[in-house]
């Protein structure tokens, strides 16, 4: 199974850089191989032209910006759903992703 590279793209990247750990745990402990980053909104572009993600994931507070990336990127842009996101379900999260990838 190839390696899957998940990015998260939040307002300032401090609350996703939780999810994102939490998301490495349960990837961990499902026995999938992946790379889970967290970025800003800032630095997203940069990212995607230096990582190349499989999925790019958005935190609910710049779902404005899904349109945007949606109409610029070839892979699948989804927001996080919001009590994941707030509640910190990384397994969710993580699932929800994987599942974005398979179906691409």
């Amino acid at each position: 199974m190839t390696k899957k590279t998940i990015m998260l793209v939040c307002a300032a990247g401090m609350s996703t850089s939780m999810l994102v750990k939490k998301m490495e745990d349960a990837a961990a402990k499902e026995g999938v191989d992946a790379k889970i980053f967290a970025t800003s909104t800032a630095d997203a572009h940069d990212k995607l032209n230096s990582e190349n993600p499989d999925v790019l994931m958005l935190g609910p507070q710049v779902r404005y910006l899904e349109n945007d990336f949606k109409k610029d990127l070839s892979i699948p842009v989804e927001v996080i759903n919001m009590q994941d996101y707030g509640l910190m379900k990384g397994d969710k999260v993580l699932k929800a992703a994987l599942d974005l990838i398979d179906k691409k």
